[in-house]
């Protein structure tokens, strides 16, 4: 195709159908030259009049001038924020399409690693209002989330999401945007509900002068946080006021995570990912070894400690101190060897794994590309992959197969609600 039909092409209105619903939760239609077309708010089946815009992939994002059917699956979507905001893609979507297509994003990830034949379990759903960590932003006074595909803030009052006590933080991070020069024009905002109160960092281009540190402290006694920390560009989040100390316990046992530590999505989430992995590993001896990586501040740590023997690796060096601290406050140090290693730089290999039973994984969002590489020879019994990312559980996949390796089974678990988002366990032997 020349260059000025591949213009033409996108310059005009066109009707199409949409034939499915892609992994982000766009409709995808087909344009008359066969290039597929982004449509956001469409769904399958449904007749569209687009506008195709900027290249997108292989095909173009576009923008959806008006619905000339609606589909069955079709309803209200319950945030009178949902379109505009980029926080949620599918509320437009009945729970059991909903259903559906969630589940098929494993399937479909399986199925390009070359398993179509795998198992998957029914979907374990997430309920509305119960996520308890987020990264909003602020932008002139403003505070929620970026507009889809843009650096414009949605200010979200109402978010059928998050936690309540969120919103309440939100609110308040309103008032004090308004009053601090250090907020604006733009800054960004970390939350994490821990046992303890809410622990937030608070992200701005400039350091606050002392009148503005002062109202930071007051900011945490009005909000009743339990730590509020401060970070000047990309540097690491130092502490302003600590009203008390910051803790999350996992199975039963107290962390102190560092300022901004990961935490899984929503309490209920996480309780189905350590199920499910505790489950795949049902068949090991008690006191087997277990090799857990990219173990973070011990989501699934202290889980697996009460019955298998651990060896622990993390790459933060901050995260990798608090759970050390945690094993060792806890009477478990002598069941949780703890190390400090970026498995992406420097993965475990086969003849360091040697005497492992198991060996599991949940990796960032980017996947363990080398990990998985070195595990696809590794002489263990077990692998589980506790995966926040199709995409990359597929590509992982394919490479754990050149060693043989096949997934047993799989579990869907959303803790992404109305998002293209899907945490996922996964067990592979031989």
């Amino acid at each position: 195709m020349s260059r000025r039909t591949h213009r033409s092409a996108r310059t005009g209105p066109v009707e199409a159908v949409v034939a499915r619903l892609g992994a982000g939760g766009d409709g995808i239609a087909a344009l008359p030259d066969g290039r597929p077309a982004y449509i956001p708010d469409a769904l399958p089946g449904e007749r569209v009049r687009i506008l195709p815009g900027a290249r997108r992939g292989e095909g173009v994002a576009a923008s959806l001038l008006a619905r000339l059917s609606d589909s069955s699956d079709r309803v209200a979507p319950p945030c009178p924020h949902f379109g505009p905001c980029g926080g949620c893609a599918v509320q437009h979507l009945g729970e059991e399409a909903y259903r559906r297509w969630k589940t098929g994003l494993l399937a479909d990830a399986l199925r390009r690693a070359g398993f179509s034949d795998t198992p998957i379990d029914s979907l374990v759903p997430a309920s509305s209002a119960t996520r308890r960590r987020a990264d909003l932003a602020l932008r002139n006074g403003a505070v929620g989330f970026h507009e889809r595909a843009s650096r414009r803030v949605i200010d979200a009052p109402e978010c059928r999401v998050l936690d309540p006590a969120i919103l309440t933080l939100a609110q308040h991070l309103r008032d004090l945007a308004r009053q601090l020069a250090c907020l604006r024009p733009e800054a960004e905002a970390q939350v994490n509900l821990l046992d303890s109160g809410a622990d937030l960092v608070l992200r701005g281009a400039r350091e606050p002068d002392l009148a503005g540190r002062e109202r930071l402290a007051a900011f945490a006694e009005a909000a009743d946080l339990a730590r509020l920390c401060w970070a000047t560009g990309a540097a690491p989040p130092l502490p302003v006021a600590i009203r008390r100390v910051p803790a999350i316990a996992f199975a039963g046992v107290a962390v102190e995570p560092p300022p901004g530590a990961f935490l899984q999505a929503t309490l209920d989430g996480e309780a189905a990912i350590g199920a499910a992995v505790l489950t795949a590993l049902a068949d090991l001896p008690e006191d087997a070894l277990v090799a857990d990586l990219f173990a973070g501040i011990g989501t699934l740590t202290f889980r697996l400690a009460r019955r298998f023997r651990l060896r622990a690796a993390e790459g933060e060096a901050e995260a990798a101190a608090a759970l050390r601290r945690a094993a060792q406050g806890s009477g478990l140090a002598a069941r949780i060897a703890v190390g400090t290693r970026d498995l992406a730089a420097r993965p475990l290999l086969p003849a360091e794994l040697r005497g492992v039973d198991a060996v599991v994984l949940d990796p960032p969002r980017d996947g363990a590309r080398a990990q998985c590489e070195a595990l696809a020879q590794a002489p263990v019994r077990r692998i589980v992959y506790v995966s926040c990312n199709p995409a990359a559980l597929a590509r992982d996949a394919r490479l754990l197969a050149v060693g043989g390796w096949r997934p047993m089974r799989a579990t869907p678990i959303d803790q992404f609600l109305w998002s293209g988002h899907l945490e996922c366990v996964v067990p592979f032997s031989r």
